[in-house]
Formats: structure tokens, C-alpha cells, sequence
């Protein structure tokens, strides 16, 4: 993998949201989940669907913070609009465990 410097590392708008809403996704190609997340007073909330139904249900999901990328241009994704990028990673078997802060901490704060 080539190395970046810090300025590009920048450049990729990663914050923490709370979901406030989820729901099946039928309609997608690949078993998902729709979460509305609230990114705080700054960014608001945002609509995203992820592949993460291995491990998650909707209603296990709501009230739960997680982390996105908030930068990259809207997705449609079927007949959904996705507006971040719900970041996680492959378990042994290749499904998605979501990356989440281990402590409560404020809506649409920003890695560092």
C-alpha cells in the first residue's frame, strides 16, 4: 500500500454519529440495514445502508454510536440515496463488525 502524508489524511471527514433510526433493506442485492445516524448540531443526520446484518439487527442498532466517513459524495444504493460510509471490519468469516468508540462520546466528533 503506498504511504500518504498527514494533509491527505485530512482530506477523509471521519466522525462519530448516533442511530436514531434503522431498518431491513429488502430491496438491496446483499442483506442490509438502513440506519438514519445523528452527526450533532454541525452535520445533522444522514442516511447510510451497510452489509452488517450478520452481526446486527435494526432494533440492536438504535441508540448506538458508530463511525462514518461524512465527505464522500452520495451513493444510490437501489432505491436509497447513501450519504456516508459506515466504516467496519471483516470478521473471520468476511462479515462486517462496525467500528465503534468504546466510551460515549459527542456526536459528530472527528477522528484524529
Amino acid at each position: 500500500m503506498a504511504e500518504i502524508d498527514f494533509d491527505d489524511f485530512l482530506k477523509v471527514d471521519v466522525r462519530v454519529g448516533r442511530v436514531v433510526r434503522a431498518e431491513p433493506f429488502p430491496e438491496a442485492r446483499k442483506p442490509a440495514i438502513k440506519m438514519w445516524i445523528d452527526f450533532g448540531p454541525e452535520l445533522g443526520e444522514k442516511k447510510t445502508s451497510a452489509q452488517v446484518t450478520v452481526h446486527y439487527d435494526p432494533a440492536t442498532l438504535v441508540g448506538q454510536q458508530v463511525m462514518a466517513v461524512v465527505n464522500f459524495p452520495p451513493r444510490q444504493i437501489g432505491p436509497f440515496m447513501s450519504e456516508v460510509l459506515v466504516l467496519g471490519f471483516p470478521d473471520a468469516d468476511g462479515a462486517i463488525v462496525l467500528a465503534r468508540p468504546d466510551h460515549d462520546v459527542p456526536e459528530g466528533g472527528r477522528l484524529h
